[in-house]
Parts: structure tokens; C-alpha cells; sequence
């Protein structure tokens, strides 16, 4: 019982100082400021785009997250495109600063165990994560408030909270990977190309290589082709690739979520529209069971990876 408390003490202090360091950080200060900075951009194109929109659409404040507007994406495209960049930033060093700095074996000399250190650099990295988003959706919401003069319903409120629950549970995704390399390359640069040649990689190449890896798998049926038709078994495997990208994850459930009338995430066949009335809005119910599996898949993937920076970081030899 005694160890048990003094981790929790531990905990509580590591928090604390790195969500301090975090907070006052310039690094910190310019990437947030730079997404800021183009979400207020999109969120003002996405309101004079909206500004010819009558009152009656009843989802208007959620419209906000999700207008396109070229040449820029939506604010919901928009942090998903640089949601990983801020993690990466908050990541990447966290552990292998320590120890470049040599005070890794000093902190740990005092009562602060591996868990409580790993554990409290990345729950400082969520709270400030969780303060960028929570800022950003207040912005949202006020700027729409504001702008548009059309007061939101409870359940275009309910249903952008836990559009900011799915970010914060993408964002643990990256940053958990950052922390992961950190933890296993001493050197701060190497840890940052790797993490963000990974970004890349998912972002422009992966989505085009599951197509090409879909075909081979699961070859086109030629009567689909001579009509001109996609293959359904093609479509489904290219999807299901396509799903081991946190990228992909994230934009399926915020679509599930921001958009009521999303009745599926995958090809919908003639029966799965029987008794259906197009058009119509799922309750948020519907939407959160078909999002579920996206959003137990960014959870579970956050876990593997801290899971996985917490084996190989207490196997480490810290001493200076």
C-alpha cells in the first residue's frame, strides 16, 4: 500500500510539471497557434458559406465542422490532417530528452517510479491536447452562435462533445506513438522523421496502396466490370485496409457522428434501405453504434502503443 501511494504522489507531481512545461513551451505555443490559426480561417469561410442557409436545417451548428471549403477542408478534415502534428510535437522527445540531458537517473532517484513518470508525461500530453480541443470547439460553437443567429439544439451539442472525444481519442493515438519512439531512439531527430514518415505515409500513400492491395486479394468480378460496376467483395477489402489507419478511423466515426443521416460506413445494399425514409436523422444512439468500432479502434490502438513504450521503457537502463 505504501508503493501504491507514493505512485500516486508521483503521478500527481510528473503531471503537473510537464502539463507546466507543456503550457508554457514556444514549440507548443506555434503549432497550436498555427491550428488555431487555420481552423478560425475555416470556421469563418465555413459561416459566409453557411450565412445562405435558412434556420430551418436543423443540424446548422454541426454543418460548421463539416463544410467543405476549397481550397481548404473542413474543420473536422482540417484537424485530422493536424491533430498527429501537434502529438508528434508534444512526443517525440519526451522521453529521450531525459535522457540526453542525463537527469532521467535523478528523477527516478527520487520517489517517482517508471510508471508514474511514462504514465504522467503522457496524461500531461492529453490535458493539453484536451485544452487545444476544448478551445477550438468553444470557438466553434460561439463563432456560430454568433454569426449565424441560430441558437443550437441539445443534440447538435451532445453530438459535437463527443465529436471532441473522438479527437482526444485520435489524438492519444499519435502521441502514444510518439512516446514510443522516444522511448526507443535516444536521438530526438531520428524519433521525429520516423513518426512523421509514418503521418505521411498514412496520410497520401496508404489510402492508395489499399486500393491496389484490395484488387489483388480480392480480384474484380468481371460481370461488375462489364457493367461498368464496382466489385462489392473489391470495396469491402479495400475498406477494411484502408480501417488500419488512424487517419481513416478517425474520419469514418466523425462522419458517423457530424452527419445524422449516415446510415453506414461501407457499401449499402437494396436491403439495408428497406423501411428506411432517406434523408432522415439518426438519433445520436444510432450513430455512436455505428461509429463504435472506428472509436474502440483508436482506443485500443492508443493502448497498444503505450502498452508497448511502457514494456520497452521499463526494460531501459537510466542510469547517467
Amino acid at each position: 500500500m505504501r508503493r501504491e501511494g507514493s505512485a500516486f504522489q508521483g503521478l500527481g507531481t510528473v503531471v503537473l510539471k510537464e502539463l507546466s512545461d507543456q503550457m508554457s513551451s514556444i514549440r507548443i505555443f506555434v503549432l497550436e497557434l498555427l491550428v488555431v490559426a487555420l481552423a478560425v480561417v475555416s470556421v469563418a469561410l465555413a459561416i459566409r458559406q453557411l450565412g445562405l442557409t435558412t434556420a430551418e436545417d436543423p443540424f446548422l451548428l454541426l454543418r460548421l465542422f463539416t463544410v467543405d471549403n476549397p481550397p481548404l477542408p473542413s474543420f473536422a478534415g482540417m484537424l485530422g490532417f493536424l491533430i498527429p502534428l501537434v502529438a508528434i510535437g508534444l512526443g517525440f522527445d519526451a522521453i529521450s530528452s531525459e535522457h540526453n540531458r542525463r537527469t532521467l537517473s535523478r528523477v527516478l532517484a527520487q520517489p517517482i517510479y517508471r510508471d508514474a513518470l511514462l504514465m504522467g508525461k503522457f496524461l500531461a500530453g492529453m490535458a493539453t491536447l484536451g485544452i487545444m480541443l476544448l478551445a477550438m470547439w468553444l470557438l466553434v460553437v460561439g463563432a456560430g452562435l454568433f454569426m449565424l443567429g441560430v441558437p443550437p439544439n441539445g443534440d447538435e451539442i451532445l453530438r459535437s462533445l463527443v465529436f471532441l472525444l473522438i479527437a482526444l481519442c485520435y489524438c492519444g493515438v499519435w502521441l502514444a506513438f510518439a512516446m514510443l519512439l522516444s522511448i526507443v531512439f535516444r536521438s530526438a531527430a531520428t524519433a521525429a522523421l520516423i513518426a512523421l514518415g509514418v503521418w505521411l505515409f498514412f496520410v497520401f500513400i496508404w489510402p492508395s496502396l489499399a486500393s491496389v492491395l484490395a484488387q489483388v486479394i480480392s480480384p474484380p468480378d468481371v460481370r461488375y466490370v462489364l457493367l461498368g460496376l464496382p466489385t462489392p467483395g473489391t470495396i469491402e477489402m479495400q475498406q477494411t485496409l484502408a480501417r488500419f489507419s488512424p487517419n481513416q478511423l478517425f474520419a469514418e466515426a466523425v462522419l458517423a457522428i457530424l452527419s445524422p443521416s449516415t446510415r453506414a460506413l461501407g457499401p449499402i445494399y437494396l436491403e439495408q434501405l428497406q423501411g428506411a425514409v432517406m434523408g432522415t436523422a439518426l438519433p445520436l444512439q444510432q450513430s455512436l453504434l455505428i461509429a463504435w468500432p472506428q472509436i474502440v479502434g483508436l482506443i485500443a490502438s492508443t493502448i497498444v502503443l503505450f502498452v508497448a513504450g511502457y514494456v520497452v521503457f521499463q526494460r531501459q537502463e537510466v542510469r547517467a
